[in-house]
């Protein structure tokens, strides 16, 4: 792979890698932070890739794992914090429907993720798995899980 495939990369899909970077840091500004951070890593392990599986999965990788470190030191930073900051950041970037958003922002990190991926980062399910290091079967449950489960609380929700 190249730097220009990269770079072009990069360029077509940044926002969607800014969602997903959200998804995970609930932070927008520390979600963009994070792309670049993605983008730095692949760019700085470049010759080390392996053509094993797609380039976009492996940029995708990047891009989570510089999200979860984001968040993992945001975590550290908090505990050792005197105080405490109510707000956690915004899915606003993710979709235009609060209760849907409130919901996803709940689930358990796995599903966010594939729901991320599947549907703002429009990769299939192979793809999903590869950026994951999950099994496409596990892409489809871990999928199937999230849906019955936005569905359940969007139903309570209602019925309030």
């Amino acid at each position: 792979m190249t730097v220009e495939e990269l770079a072009a990369l990069y360029n077509e899909k940044y926002h969607r890698f800014v969602r997903l970077a959200e998804a995970i840091t609930r932070d927008p500004e520390e979600a963009r932070d994070a792309v670049q951070e993605g983008f730095s890593s692949a760019l700085r392990e470049l010759s080390r890739y392996k053509a094993q599986g797609s380039f976009e999965g492996w940029v995708w990788r990047c891009v989570m794992n510089a999200a979860r470190m984001s968040r993992r030191r945001k975590s550290v930073r908090l505990a050792f914090s005197l105080r405490q900051d109510p707000a956690e950041g915004s899915f606003e970037a993710a979709g235009p429907d609060p209760k849907l958003l409130e919901q996803v922002a709940h689930l358990p990190e796995r599903q966010r993720l594939v729901l991320f991926l599947r549907y703002f980062a429009d990769l299939p399910y192979d793809g999903i798995a590869e950026a994951l290091e999950i099994s496409p079967g596990t892409v489809a449950a871990t999928l199937h899980s999230a849906h019955r489960t936005l569905r359940h609380h969007l139903e309570e929700a209602d019925d309030d």
